[in-house]
């Protein structure tokens, strides 16, 4: 039946109701400024729109009138089928937020698959805690420690080029850590609990701490003023800012050689790290391809393992 309401509609209409559901499912709220603001019309027309999409799903959304919005309903269902791509594209970038379509690209245009992406009910839930700043109770489960439940506090999203991860304070080893969200089981959003100071992003030293790298060509690799010209360098050099808690998973991603004395020779790195110690107390550079922290004369470079 909902298929049908749908179908009835226009398709403008039908795009309002797709970014009431993105809304709602994936952030928890709606306001009817939102839709004012997002499509450029009237408040009696997004009000109109909100009801439309009660009368369609009417699990879906309720209204909060303390907080004078529409939030999700305890038995939501969806009614638009969004690619998992699509929404982290949605939610990493601010757009394609309308009807989910099969649309034509305008050049042919070939982009990789992803062997990993997160189900949707459990990423709606963690962007519903973040966006409201809340703890999020989960069942995860670890390479290293099996299944555990868990109370975390998260507050961001990264993508480490092969999945999604969560970034978020853990209650249990009382300290923040990345968790991947395709180990993450029955999440429940515990709206309203309290979060401690100490359990905020801003206590989190790795993520405030932003590491500047110096990337330049490969000294062991043919044609460095090739790979100036592939990355735009200036004076040969690729001047970066990372976030600590990211470094790591981003130098593996993009290749780069980050041994003192660029010994990884295979041809995909065509980037060295000048000053492998711009690292040092980087909570990840293990990661990072060739990696040694000083002093230690230990590779731990995963190349290696």
């Amino acid at each position: 039946m909902s298929n049908e309401k749908l179908s009835a509609l226009t398709q403008p209409q039908r795009d309002r109701l797709a970014f009431v559901e993105l809304r709602v499912r994936f952030i928890g709220e709606i306001r009817r400024q939102d839709l004012v603001s997002r499509f450029g019309i009237q408040s009696a027309a997004a009000t109109r729109d909100l009801a439309l999409y009660k009368d369609i799903g009417p699990n879906n959304i309720d209204y909060d009138a303390k907080g004078k919005s529409y939030v999700i309903g305890t038995d939501f269902s969806p009614l638009f089928d969004f690619p998992p791509e699509r929404v982290l594209t949605w939610l990493s970038q601010g757009f394609g937020d309308g009807e989910p379509l099969l649309l034509k690209p305008w050049v042919s245009c070939e982009i990789p698959t992803r062997l990993t992406e997160p189900y949707l009910a459990i990423l709606a839930a963690v962007t519903r805690a973040i966006h409201l700043q809340c703890p999020l109770k989960i069942e995860y489960f670890s390479i290293t420690s099996g299944k555990s439940v868990r109370e975390i506090v998260p507050f961001a999203l990264t993508d480490n080029g092969l999945r999604w991860h969560l970034r978020a304070f853990d209650r249990k080893s009382q300290e923040f850590r990345d968790f991947v969200i395709t180990r993450i089981k029955q999440p429940v959003v515990m709206k309203g609990a309290e979060v401690l100071t100490h359990e905020r992003s801003d206590q989190d030293i790795q993520w405030t701490r932003i590491v500047e790298l110096d990337l330049v060509p490969h000294p062991d690799q043919p044609y460095p003023e090739i790979t100036e010209m592939d990355y735009a360098m200036r004076n040969g050099i690729l001047h970066v800012k990372l976030r600590a808690a990211t470094a790591g998973y981003t130098l593996r991603k993009w290749n780069v050689d980050c041994s003192p004395d660029h010994s990884l020779h295979s041809h995909e790195y065509r980037l060295w790290l000048s000053d492998s110690l711009a690292l040092y107390g980087v909570g990840n550079a293990k990661l990072a391809p060739g990696y040694r922290a000083p002093m230690t004369g230990n590779s731990t470079s995963l190349d290696r393992k």
